[in-house]
């Protein structure tokens, strides 16, 4: 992703587009193009502290000068009220985000570059500066690193509780603000003044957009001075690690090595796969002996159920087996009363459980897993039970009036209660409350069986796969006799409600086409499909309500409870292009016409790759055009989805033998209705 002089010039574009590094331990490094803060959430040293992992923004940001012949130009920019100050954007020239964040700045015919990456497996992050041009006389740099040390989602202001001594040694500094929090290790190339100063009133208007306060003050400890000359990297390390042992040059070496290992692949890739490919590393995350996903960055934890509709498109397409089976060995220890954890909150309180899906695609993940890996063994062993445990509970009945009913089918919820994804809550009343029998939570309950008397079989539980045979012989009796909708000519969205069955124009049916082959005849999957491309489908995703539908909301903006009654009432949603190409392509047929189509549908985020979080996709988009990205930034299964689709359904990325085959596997196993 290479941004180009003009773009790098325009303030408004320049402030839009957001890079992102991170570290596989929760933490992370995050800013604009432009190089001001324009979020809470973004900052130079962002850390997920052990034992809880809840993240703090220890560093904010630098303020950088250069100076040379008496003369001094900013290349940093900052956002106070009514004022860019300083417009270090005006001397940028280029910004690419390979290997990682670097921009090139212009000064009195001298071009001088800046780089920032996090260190992988550390809360670490290095900041390097060269001068790229010959010339005879040293160009001075100054830099003021500014610090909070705050709760990531809150803002900072002055105080006099904080601390502002500074322990200074050789070549390194450090400073903690407060002692609650983690201290910051500076090691640095050049020279340190302590001279602590506060800026104030620093504005983020994404935060003001999205009506929150977005006014916040910074401290700055001292300032740093190096000299650049050309052959001579200046370095800053920031780091809440132990600094025994750390050696700056030793760090840039090793990571860019490993860059450009991860980067290796086979011959002639689809470009836009390849580019998820390289991003879907960003979410895989390890804290203490456990690893996850990350939901998204910046502000979001790792969830279940995004994790297990995540997991195949991260680890399993991409060939990383090992990586995927800790994830899901991970969350195996708690399971509860049938229920794998919806969310594990911040601050290490206890797992929440109200989801009614996260269990179920847990299984379906398993078997992805075992088909793709061949890991029989740890299966068996370790997850196999956990999926028994999940179907009886379901089967008796677990938390939130989760149960099978007489007519084989899941249902579930209670007033005051969001069990599916679509979960916007604003004090005790649900937006969507979808209560009754979802339609994809049934296709996910069929699924499930499915697997589950397919694991036991091979296991040697006769009597077990007998049992789930029979249940999900009647649950797809009930789904076909009671889901269609004749005079709408698709799926209900949910029946058995609390109002009756719920003929809502929404995403979730495609679900019954993309896990299952035998819900729907191949005439009403045709008819189902049209419907929905004709009034969801959107150049970058799946609508959550068609815009005929009264209660539609074109737009995702305002305070908190506007943007909460939108977010799936219209708002659209790039990862459900993932079941829904899956399902194009399953209905009809693996025909090149087909496929070319159902790679058409993927144009729209493709080009969104350079919007917003370069190489990331959002996660959500405007229902109405221009369709402006919206929410988290960097979302895992917005990213995911796709490119599993994309390489199962379309075979569009070279991968790995083994993955290769499990596609296959896949592919051969799909029948034809």
């Amino acid at each position: 992703m290479r941004i180009r002089k003009k773009e790098c010039h325009d303030s408004d574009r320049a402030l839009s587009l957001e890079w992102l590094e991170t570290n596989g331990c929760g933490g992370f490094a995050s800013g604009t193009v432009a190089g001001a803060n324009t979020r809470r959430y973004h900052g130079l040293l962002v850390v997920a502290s052990p034992p809880e992992y809840h993240r703090y923004v220890l560093v904010n940001h630098l303020e950088e000068w250069l100076h040379l012949d008496g003369c001094a130009v900013s290349i940093s920019t900052n956002l106070y009220p009514g004022v860019i100050h300083p417009q270090g954007y005006r001397h940028c020239v280029s910004f690419s985000s390979t290997p990682w964040p670097t921009w090139i700045f212009t000064f009195n015919d001298q071009e001088v570059s800046r780089e920032i990456f996090c260190v992988w497996g550390q809360s670490t992050v290095v900041v390097r500066w060269k001068l790229l041009t010959p010339t005879t006389d040293a160009i001075e740099l100054r830099v003021r690193p500014k610090l909070t040390g705050r709760d990531y989602h809150a803002l900072h202001h002055e105080n006099g509780g904080l601390s502002d001594v500074a322990v200074i040694t050789e070549k390194r500094v450090t400073w903690q603000p407060y002692h609650s929090l983690p201290a910051v290790h500076c090691l640095h190339t050049g020279t340190y003044h302590h001279a602590p100063d506060w800026y104030r009133q620093v504005q983020l208007p994404l935060e003001q957009e999205r009506g929150l306060d977005f006014l916040e003050d910074w401290w700055s400890p001292g300032e740093l001075q190096f000299d650049l000359e050309p052959g001579r990297e200046q370095i800053l390390v920031l780091t809440s690690e132990l600094v025994d042992g750390i050696q700056p040059g030793e760090l840039i070496r090793t990571e860019r090595a490993s860059r450009m290992r991860r980067r290796t692949v086979t011959k002639r890739p689809d470009r836009f796969a390849e580019a998820l490919r390289q991003a879907a590393g960003t979410f895989f995350v390890r804290q203490g002996s456990r690893q996850t996903v990350i939901a998204g960055y910046p502000w979001f934890t790792d969830w279940g159920r995004d994790t297990f509709i995540s997991l195949p498109g991260l680890f399993l397409v991409t060939g990383r087996y090992e990586a995927a089976w800790h994830v899901i060995e991970s969350f195996i220890p708690f399971v509860s009363e049938g229920m794998v954890p919806n969310r594990f909150p911040d601050l290490g309180q206890d797992p929440e459980y109200n989801t009614i899906d996260a269990s179920l695609w847990f299984i379906h993940t398993v078997d992805r897993y075992l088909v793709y890996s061949k890991d029989r063994k740890r299966v068996r062993a370790v997850a196999w039970p956990a999926i028994k445990q999940i179907l009886d509970g379901y089967r008796q009945g677990t938390r939130y009036n989760i149960k099978m009913d007489v007519d084989g089918l899941i249902a579930g919820g209670m007033p005051g209660t969001q069990l599916t994804w679509m979960d916007a809550k604003i004090g005790e009343w649900v937006v969507t409350p979808r209560y009754g029998k979802p339609v994809e939570i049934q296709a996910l309950w069929i699924r499930a069986l499915q697997v589950g008397s397919q694991l036991a079989a091979k296991f040697g539980e006769r009597d077990y796969a007998a049992d789930c045979r029979r249940d999900r012989t009647r649950a797809v009796r009930s789904f076909r006799q009671r889901f269609w909708y004749e005079d709408g000519q698709y799926l209900y969205d949910v029946i058995d409600g609390p109002e009756g069955d719920d003929t809502s124009m929404r995403p979730n049916q495609v679900y019954a086409m993309s896990l299952c082959d035998d819900l729907l005849t191949n005439e009403q999957a045709t008819q189902t499909l049209r419907v929905v491309k004709a009034h969801l489908l959107t150049s970058v995703g799946l609508r959550t309500l068609s815009p005929q539908d009264r209660r539609y909301r074109p737009r995702y903006e305002g305070g908190p409870r506007e943007r909460d009654c939108a977010y799936h009432q219209g708002t659209v949603w790039p990862f459900l292009l993932g079941p829904f190409v899956t399902a194009w392509v399953s209905t009809f047929g693996r025909t090149t016409k087909s496929k070319r189509e159902a790679r058409s549908f993927l144009n729209g985020i493709e080009a969104s790759l350079r919007d917003t979080c370069l190489g990331h996709v959002s996660e959500i988009f405007d229902g109405d055009d221009p369709h402006a990205p919206r929410g988290c930034p960097a979302q895992a299964w917005s990213l995911a989805e796709p490119l599993r689709a994309m390489v199962e359904d379309l075979g569009l990325l070279p991968i790995t033998p083994e993955a290769t085959n499990a596609v296959r596997h896949k592919r051969s196993a799909t029948q034809q209705r």
